[in-house]
C-alpha cells in the first residue's frame, strides 16, 4: 500500500457519520479517540452521527458489552441520533448482498484450511498474509468451507482526508479476501460495507489501523455498485511498547468519572489545543469549533 501528500476536502451538505465499536469490551482511551473524532466530524459539519454495535463474532463478544458501550457513550455526551443498529440483526441484507456478487461471478467457494494455506503461501515463497489463490480454478470436487471476493487486478486508490492519496494492489498485496467464513458468519469486510451504504454513510472517521481494509472495501462497494463514503483516518493510541491500544495489549475501561479528563487526553492525541471546560456538554461545543477550524479550510471536492 502506498501513500502519498495529504489533502483536507470539505463534503457537501447532507452529512451521515457513525462510530461502530465491536462489543468485545468496554470503550478504552483508544475507543475513545475514535468516538470523538467521527461524533466532532459530524458535528462540525452540522450532520447526523449514528451508532453501529458490530456484533458479528459471537465467541469473542462479552456479555453486557454492548449495552455498557452505548452507557458510556452517553456518560461521555455522545449519543446515536438514530436507532442504534446491530449487525447480528441485518443477516438478510448481507445474504442480498452476497447473492449479488455470486450472481456476477465475483465471490467463490474456498475448500483451503489455514494449514493448506500457510504451506501453499511457503510453497510459493508469496508473503505471508496474502491469499494464494489456490480455489480460484475450482474445488477438485472438495466441499467449501468458506466463501471468497476475486479481487481486482487494477490497484484500487482513495484519497483520504488524513493520509492524501491511498492506493494497493490487493491481487499482490491482500489476494482473495474471505466476505464468508467458514463457520458460515458474515466477514466484517462484507457487512460494513452493506451497512454503510445501507445507513447512506457519506463519512468514515475511523483510526488507522482500518487504513489498509478500505481499498478491500471500496473493491466491494464498486463491485455491488455502491457509493463510496469519503474517508478519515485518525491516528491510533499506543501503549508503552508502541503497540496499538487494545483489550489484548492492556487497555483500561474509560473512568466515568474523570469524564473531562478523558475527552482532554482524546482531543490532545487528535492535536486539538487545550480545552477549559466545566462540563462534558461545553467541552464538547468548543472541541465542535475547534475540529472545525482545523478541517473545515480547504478546496470542496466532488463525492462520489
Amino acid at each position: 500500500m502506498t501513500t502519498s501528500s495529504p489533502s483536507v476536502p470539505t463534503r457537501p451538505d447532507g452529512y451521515r457519520g457513525r462510530f461502530a465499536p465491536s462489543p468485545t469490551g468496554p470503550l478504552h482511551a483508544g475507543s475513545l479517540v475514535a468516538a470523538l473524532a467521527s461524533w466532532l466530524d459530524a458535528r462540525a459539519h452540522g450532520g447526523a452521527w449514528l451508532v453501529r454495535i458490530e456484533d458479528l463474532d459471537p465467541p469473542r463478544e462479552v456479555p453486557g458489552a454492548a449495552r455498557d458501550i452505548l452507557e458510556t457513550l452517553a456518560a461521555f455526551g455522545m449519543e446515536s441520533d438514530e436507532p442504534v443498529e446491530f449487525q447480528s440483526r441485518r443477516g438478510a441484507l448481507y445474504e442480498i448482498a452476497f447473492s449479488r456478487l455470486l450472481q456476477d461471478g465475483r465471490v467463490y467457494g474456498c475448500a483451503c484450511s489455514r494449514s493448506e494455506i500457510e504451506r501453499a503461501i511457503a510453497t510459493a515463497g508469496m508473503r505471508s498474509e496474502v491469499y494464494p489463490g489456490t480455489c480460484r480454478v475450482g474445488l477438485n470436487g472438495r466441499a467449501v468451507r468458506a466463501w471468497r471476493f476475486r479481487v481486482p487486478a487494477e490497484a484500487v486508490g482513495f484519497d483520504d482526508r488524513i493520509a492524501g492519496r491511498v492506493e494497493q494492489r490487493l491481487e499482490e498485496e491482500v489476494g482473495d479476501f474471505v466476505v464468508r467464513r467458514a463457520d458460515g458468519l458474515w466477514a466484517y469486510q462484507l457487512a460494513v460495507v452493506v451497512d454503510d451504504a445501507a445507513q447512506r454513510i457519506g463519512d468514515v472517521v475511523r483510526g488507522a489501523d482500518l487504513l489498509d481494509n478500505t481499498p478491500r472495501q471500496i473493491a466491494l462497494q464498486r463491485a455491488l455498485g455502491l457509493a463510496t463514503p469519503r474517508y478519515m483516518h485518525v491516528g491510533v493510541v499506543v501503549n508503552q511498547r508502541g503497540e496499538k491500544l487494545s483489550k489484548q495489549t492492556g487497555a483500561q475501561p474509560l473512568d466515568r468519572n474523570d469524564v473531562l479528563g478523558e475527552l482532554a487526553r482524546a482531543a490532545q492525541h487528535l492535536g486539538l489545543p487545550r480545552i477549559g471546560a466545566g462540563s462534558a456538554v461545553a467541552f464538547l461545543r468548543s472541541a465542535t469549533t475547534a475540529w472545525a477550524e482545523r478541517w473545515s479550510a480547504a478546496p470542496p471536492v466532488a463525492y462520489v
